[in-house]
């Protein structure tokens, strides 16, 4: 009989499992103790990160199909058929924990993770998007001061990483609330094209087929990442710093090239996967589990970087740049000879079995013998309590009447200085945007970013979204509002939205009123997804983004993918000539729950949600895409944070063109009111402009003639600025802010 580890329950605690995981284990060991390998491999396959135990049980039942869907949830990515023969490939990630501890290696990382992801999957990354969400960052005080310096960290890492992977990054969104102080959020999206019947899936199976090791070396870095990332931050966490990855985008280049080619070769790849979160073991285990395989790995052939590595080691680092292959038997030769021409490192480090069962050996030892669906399978699917929010009853009634009234003009200048809304050029200016010469609306030209598929002549858009105050206000209608958002911004483009994939970012699951907003915020998003035919092809959850008890807001960040038939046709969000006329599609109707406006003059995230009207939200999209498709606009802007004079303020500056606006309202405040389904269009003469309030009507959505683009103002009812005041406040203060301590 085996006994139990020494000291088992601080060992227990440093690998976060309970007393009742533990019986668990020792069930399906048949009543032996594991070994500490093997009580690794349990800690990171059943860590928050890996199994989602928290999370799953709300995740099912998430909308995953639709005519253009080729491969859903489960694999490294995400697939959609964009016509032709031509598949995109995408996903989006967190790396929260790792960008708090070490901002530049921890965004780096993730960069990287995600490209693996993509081109795992046999698809060349041709964009990659992030959403930021930092602290305060405008004070002076010790917090701001660190905000600060996370912000330049997490630029250099992103911008370092995609640049040099030639990868262009095309879009996001940046902002930045108190709630994020003590935990920022870092999420990474990437996208690949493919032809649609050369996609390559994480699966070990067939008998006596070789496992193959290529990439970097192993190290001793990332060592518990997984582990890590799921548990919140106490004021020691900065001593986890070890448990953050070390990146090199030169080797990760390699491997892109050497993985590429490797799958033009003709009958030789079985399946592959990233060793991402947990290392070795959940790239074996999951590629075995998913033909209920076996394997067995001898950990001493693994590639070392270090010296007096032990299994535990192997298993559990997280160094990144490698890949699990399994190779067909008698094809070894071929793999060798592509990933040593890379000056890559590679290894037969073991083959397939039918036992169902992970050995791995040491130096001929066998060191860990273990069935490898319950470890895959059997993690804890967690039913924890949860309550509605008590703040919840604090807020909601509050509406733009519960506060003092301020004139326009302050307002309008208070909001167009906030950090939410300035130009981030000081960011996207880091990354390299247009390598590749694919992108046709880069970072900066507002909504959804856009390349070109040069294989077929259409284009494909894409825009990140979230309102973290929506979410915290109402979780329910705030991840739905992602949804539609990300959709909204895409098909501001002229392109049809068809498919998202999500990064759910929340704070402890232990806090029954996080576990709340978390499932409200999930049947939001399946509510959104199913009324807007935009099924979840992939995605990611990250819990307990808390520090001290303090949780960030619900965060469930949407990546919108979205089609265009012509890449000629993509539709601009800012003006494009002098005396073109704006029309407002939509209904202002004096709406500010967990609005710009309240936030940046009262310092509160307050109010009641309306209802969301996808049937409106559709009609919005139809007329863009149709009446762009046959050249009917000039331009298109969706209406968020701030309203109608905060959209035509971006538009103004973007194009350095000014605006005179008047529009028809009851309240004069709501100028800065974020109802929904609402969108400015520029049209170039009245014949147009006829057409599209025609084409209006006819979907039901209601139309204002607002003003004409042109002069050095700009002026929204009540409302003025000079262009070029507008200009410098909107391009330059971001950067006075995030250099005020250089």
């Amino acid at each position: 009989m085996s006994k139990p580890l020494e000291n088992l329950d601080d060992v227990l605690s440093k690998h976060k499992l309970s007393q009742e995981e533990y019986t668990h284990i020792l069930e399906i060991l048949d009543g032996r103790h594991p070994n500490i390998v093997e009580l690794g491999i349990f800690s990171a396959m059943w860590s928050e990160h890996c199994s989602y135990k928290s999370s799953k049980k709300y995740l099912n039942g998430f909308p995953t199909k639709a005519p253009w869907v080729i491969q859903g949830p489960g694999e490294n990515a995400g697939v959609i058929d964009v016509g032709d023969g031509m598949a995109a490939v995408f996903k989006m990630e967190s790396h929260n924990h790792p960008s708090f501890i070490e901002p530049f290696q921890g965004a780096a990382t993730g960069v990287g993770g995600i490209l693996r992801d993509v081109f795992t999957m046999g698809a060349r990354p041709v964009a990659n998007m992030n959403a930021l969400r930092f602290g305060n960052i405008t004070n002076s005080d010790n917090t701001s001061k660190y905000q600060r310096h996370l912000v330049k960290g997490v630029t250099e890492g992103i911008g370092g990483y995609g640049n040099c992977m030639g990868v262009p990054t095309i879009g996001g969104e940046c902002s930045f609330d108190d709630s994020y102080n003590g935990n920022i959020l870092v999420n990474a999206f990437a996208l690949g094209l493919c032809k649609s019947d050369e996609i390559f899936l994480g699966i070990a199976e067939g008998l006596g087929n070789t496992v193959m090791y290529v990439g970097s070396k192993t190290g001793r870095d990332g060592l518990g990442g997984a582990v890590m990332s799921s548990d919140s931050f106490t004021e020691e966490s900065k001593s986890l710093r070890p448990t953050v990855q070390v990146g090199d985008p030169f080797i990760e280049k390699l491997l892109l090239e050497a993985c590429l080619e490797l799958f033009k070769t003709k009958d030789v790849v079985v399946g592959i996967q990233d060793m991402g979160a947990a290392g070795l073991t959940s790239s074996a285990f999951e590629m075995a589990g998913k033909s209920n395989s076996g394997m067995i790995m001898n950990l001493d052939q693994v590639p070392a970087r270090e010296e007096g590595m032990t299994p535990y080691d192997f298993m559990l680092s997280e160094s990144q740049e490698r890949m699990l292959v399994c190779v067909k038997k008698g094809k070894e030769q071929e793999v060798i000879d592509i990933f040593e021409k890379w000056d890559l490192d590679v290894a037969v480090i073991g083959e397939v079995t039918d036992t169902g069962n992970m050995e791995l050996f040491w130096h001929g030892e066998k060191v860990c013998d273990m069935p490898i669906a319950p470890v895959s399978e059997e993690a804890p699917i967690l039913d924890r309590p949860i309550s509605r929010p008590k703040y919840l009853d604090e807020i909601s009634d509050k509406d733009i009447n519960s506060y003092d009234e301020v004139e326009n003009q302050v307002a309008f200048e208070k909001l167009l200085g906030s950090m939410e809304v300035v130009d981030k050029a000081w960011i996207y200016d880091q990354y390299d945007s247009m390598v590749q010469t694919n992108t046709t609306k880069a970072p900066g030209s507002l909504d959804a970013s856009c390349i070109r598929i040069k294989e077929n002549g259409k284009a494909l858009s894409m825009s990140a979204d979230c309102n973290p105050r929506y979410c915290y206000v109402d979780p329910h209608k705030g991840g739905a509002l992602a949804v539609v958002e990300s959709g909204r911004n895409v098909a501001m483009s002229g392109a049809r939205p068809l498919s998202i994939t999500d990064c759910l970012n929340f704070g402890n699951p232990e806090n029954p009123e996080v576990m709340w907003q978390f499932a409200e915020a999930c049947e939001g998003i399946k509510e959104a997804c199913l009324a807007l035919n935009t099924p979840v092809v992939s995605g990611n959850v990250s819990l307990y983004n808390e520090t001290n008890g303090v949780s960030v807001f619900p965060t469930p960040a949407i990546a919108m993918v979205g089609l265009n038939e012509d890449e000629n046709r993509v539709l601009s969000s800012s003006f494009q000539e002098d005396e073109n006329h704006l029309i407002l599609i939509g209904d202002t109707k004096r709406e500010f729950a967990g609005s710009l406006y309240i936030k940046e003059l009262f310092g509160e995230t307050t109010g009641s949600l309306s209802d969301i009207d996808y049937k409106k939200e559709l009609a919005l999209w139809k007329l863009v895409i149709d009446a762009n498709a046959k050249g009917l606009l000039e331009s298109a802007k969706d209406l968020s944070s701030g309203g109608i004079a905060i959209a035509l303020a971006k538009m103004a500056a973007v194009s350095g063109r000014g605006v005179v606006a008047g529009i028809r309202l009851d309240d004069k405040r709501a100028i800065f009111d974020e109802s929904q389904s609402r969108a400015i269009l520029e049209v170039s003469s009245k014949e147009n402009m006829e057409t599209v309030i025609s084409m209006a009507k006819e979907l039901g959505l209601s139309t204002d003639i607002i003003g004409k683009v042109g002069g050095d103002t700009v002026k929204i009812n009540d409302v003025e600025m000079k262009l070029e005041t507008l200009k410098a406040t909107y391009f330059k203060s971001f950067k006075e802010v995030v250099e005020q301590d250089i």
